[in-house]
């Protein structure tokens, strides 16, 4: 093990950039020991000299925490790691707002910490011919100060030259600051700044306050945000749709070709309808993940995402929330797991516990499979529009259902204090396209390796279930009905009926609380697809599912069920991580429990109710 660098810094300081340059974006991400915030450390690059370790730490604004991340911060500096203490800090600051981050500098500097300081968003300056003199600010702190571009990676090796130069020193504790003592620290970081820029960088924000003007507007804002986002989740469909048709080939051919080659028999059919119709229902979707994270990025490397922050604080308000819980809940599109996990910065515990309840009816990446192809089912053979626009109908419809559930709980609990909503606004900036993509296939491959080995598991299962104890039965249904996993689904029937469902679709659902991207791989196993020479997976799917019937010779699929599955999907919490998750951040059994049971029961009574009405209108 070699020495340990910490990199601190605020939010948004370019932090993060620095250290993918300095481990070559190789680094591990997990938990600090006894809390649940997580940081990353990896190994500086070789290049760069004699083996060191580099620790990215939670953005923090002072040595004297306010929240889960700054504790984080702060026990690094102080405490431990892996019989290891931080000997050095590479204290990055935003040269376009140095004065906001000299706080952070001059407790350093108190505490006696070995630091250096680097300067980023310096190519920002000099585009808007503003002279930072590092002179000024090294003669201050009396330590290097380097200035570095995150874009060309300039400056890299005169950060670790000059961090190898300085000694190290054991820092002490010191006292939180008094409000005069921070105040007149602030006057004089604003003397200090003025003398070392060669003019105000009032400037660089000019363009960013014109866009703000509109962008942040209470009504026409407001319009562009439903019109972004619309755009966001609309595209989702229709733009992943060739992608989609090319992978579901692609399956299919495999398939047939696996078929071929091993010939008739039980592995045969294990390989081709079970692992490879399993993994192809599933995977055929991925091109929606990777269009949906990569939305999410365009939205937060722009700088959009804490505007939109902003506009919807207001409409959060009334439902007892602030506009610091958006960014969670719209991570909860993705993902609920980090989602819920966003949630530590959140100040009240009252708004974390209301936030983290709602978070799991955002429609998570793991919900787009069967909503693709429930609606794929719907619209089938029409303008992908209509499904593209439906897609985004049901994004909305979860974000109305979690502003219901907020409301209610909003008035259930009480409130001890009044939360504020603070949120520094960044530059808007071009998106790093190179990095935008490299995360969101890094995003996109993590879905799938999670993803992967349970779709393998209960595909063999499945398959299995279906198939035994009567493989050589003369006719598919009689062999389905007399399985393992017909006898378990004809006891369990009762539950689903009500529903408009059978048993076949209640194995689904009961295997989608593993994971809910199980329930497509299912819906192929359980229907016993295999693709002709004319149709794909997907299309072999969507024709029996037209031509499947319940044990009284009616359609199993209508307009009435489907909605009705829909309606379960967008409510109910089938995800295991989720319950975990919501335990652990909770640090409440109970709680998750509670939510656990609330979601799946509210999303049953529903799902009967909506089935039983569209019926009653049919009939």
């Amino acid at each position: 093990m070699g020495e340990l660098i910490a990199l601190v810094g605020a939010p948004n300081s370019g932090k993060t950039t620095l250290y993918n340059w300095l481990t070559n974006s190789k680094f591990k991400t997990v938990n600090y020991p006894g809390a649940t915030v997580e940081y990353s450390i990896g190994a500086m690059i070789p290049e760069l000299g004699p083996s060191k370790d580099v620790m990215d730490t939670p953005g923090t604004y002072s040595l004297f925490p306010k929240s889960a991340d700054e504790v984080v911060t702060y026990r690094a500096l102080y405490e431990s790691h892996e019989d290891r203490r931080v000997s050095k800090i590479i204290l990055v600051m935003d040269g376009t707002q140095l004065d906001r981050h000299f706080i952070l500098a001059s407790q350093l500097k108190a505490a006696g910490f070995t630091f250096v300081i680097v300067v980023t968003m310096d190519d920002l300056l000099r585009s808007h011919s503003i002279q930072l003199n590092t002179k000024v600010i090294q003669d201050y702190f009396q330590v290097p100060v380097v200035l570095f571009n995150g874009i060309t990676g300039d400056g890299l090796e005169k950060i670790v030259e000059v961090l190898d130069q300085q000694m190290t020193k054991v820092p002490e504790l010191i006292k939180p600051w008094s409000e005069t003592q921070i105040a007149h620290e602030v006057s004089v970081a604003k003397t200090v700044v003025q003398k070392a820029l060669s003019k105000s960088t009032e400037t660089i924000y000019e363009k960013t306050a014109r866009y703000d003007r509109y962008l942040l507007h209470p009504i026409f804002g407001l319009g562009l945000f439903f019109l972004i986002m619309a755009t966001l989740f609309t595209s989702i469909y229709w733009v992943a749709t060739p992608f989609m048709d090319a992978i579901d080939a692609g399956f299919s051919a495999l398939a047939e070709m696996t078929g071929q080659y091993l010939g008739e028999g039980l592995f045969s059919q294990f390989l081709s309808d079970g692992v490879i119709a399993g993994f192809g229902a599933v995977l055929v979707f991925v091109p929606q993940i990777f269009i949906l994270f990569f939305g999410i990025g365009i939205l937060e490397s722009t700088g959009y995402l804490a505007r939109a922050a902003t506009l919807i604080d207001k409409p959060f308000s009334l439902l007892g929330l602030s506009g610091r819980s958006f960014v969670p809940v719209l991570s909860g599109f993705a993902c609920a797991v980090p989602a819920i996990m966003a949630t530590r910065n959140l100040s009240s515990n009252r708004d974390r516990m209301i936030t983290n309840f709602i978070i799991p009816l955002m429609t998570c990446s793991a919900r787009l499979p069967v909503y693709a192809l429930l609606l794929g089912f719907l619209f089938h053979n029409q303008p992908a529009w209509k499904a593209g626009m439906s897609l985004a109908a049901l994004y909305f419809g979860a974000l109305v259902i979690g502003s219901i559930a907020a409301g209610i709980l909003n008035k259930i609990l009480a409130r001890s204090q009044t939360s504020f909503f603070m949120m520094e606004l960044p530059l808007y900036r071009q998106p790093r396209w190179k990095m935008l993509v490299h995360q969101t296939l890094s995003r996109t491959k993590s879905y799938v390796v999670r993803a992967g080995p349970v779709i393998f598991i209960f595909s063999a299962l499945i398959w299995a279930g279906s198939t035994f104890p009567n493989p050589d039965a003369p006719t598919l249904t009689e062999r389905m009905q007399t399985s393992y996993l017909g006898q378990v689904g004809q006891v369990i029937e009762p539950v689903f009926e009500p529903m408009g469902l059978d048993w076949r679709v209640g194995i689904g659902l009961m295997s989608a609380f593993a994971a809910r991207e199980v329930f497509v791989s299912s819906m192929a196993i359980v229907f016993n697809v295999t693709d002709t020479n004319e149709d794909t997976q997907s299309e072999s799917l969507l024709k029996v599912m037209s031509e499947a019937k319940k044990s009284d010779g009616s359609l199993l699929f209508t307009t009435a069920s489907l909605v009705s599955l829909i309606v379960f999907f967008m409510i109910a919490l089938q995800c295991m991580s989720t319950f975990a998750i919501a335990a652990k951040e909770s640090q409440s059994f109970q709680f998750a429990l509670t939510q656990l049971v609330v979601l799946n029961v509210v999303a049953y009574i529903l799902s009967v109710l909506i089935y039983r009405g569209l019926s009653a209108l049919v009939y």
